[in-house]
């Protein structure tokens, strides 16, 4: 029997430019690039550089793929499609754990940001808190969820201190 149900977009190119670009500016580049930068010196833009130009010729790759066979599935299919069964499990668990490193790493880092602020609420408040409010944002429906990563996002970017270092010259920025 086949099911009638269609998909609908609900993400508008306002919602994905700016998810995009918000991602671009990720919790490493204010907590991690400080500690790299005063141990490295400059030669961490080097490397940030190459691995900035590794980056783009995969998702050039990845892009290339998705145009020449286009699918409603995983990025991992393509490396089953291409490099066999073994590679698309691989690709598809190593991508689950990265991911789950990285929203561990993002909570821990806005847990010692609130700290900075507010050094008498202890950090697991603040990481179950931010945990709690990720879990309702992804039960709500898709455009509810792009309008506030459209949000998010905006804010991230506007407030983002290399552009204009002045702007917080008042503020103790603490690991920033």
């Amino acid at each position: 029997m086949e099911s009638t149900n269609k998909l609908k977009r609900g993400l508008s190119t306002r919602h994905i430019r700016f998810m995009a670009l918000g991602s671009a500016i990720g919790t490493g580049l204010f907590y991690g690039s400080a500690d790299a930068i005063k141990m490295a010196g400059p030669s961490v833009l080097l490397a940030y550089i190459i691995g900035g130009v590794a980056a783009y010729i995969i998702m050039r790759a990845l892009g290339e793929m998705s145009v020449h066979n286009p699918s409603a599935s995983s990025f991992s299919r393509y490396a089953q499609e291409n490099l066999g069964p073994l590679a698309g499990f691989i690709t598809g668990w190593t991508y689950c754990f990265e991911i789950l490193i990285v929203a561990i790493a993002d909570v821990t880092a806005f847990g010692i940001y609130m700290g900075v602020w507010f050094p008498a609420v202890p950090h697991w408040i603040w990481v179950l808190s931010v945990v709690l409010i990720i879990c309702a944002v992804n039960l709500m429906s898709v455009k509810v969820f792009g309008e506030l990563e459209f949000w998010f996002s905006f804010f991230k970017v506007a407030t983002h201190h290399h552009h204009d270092p002045r702007r917080f010259r008042h503020h103790h920025l603490g690991y920033w």
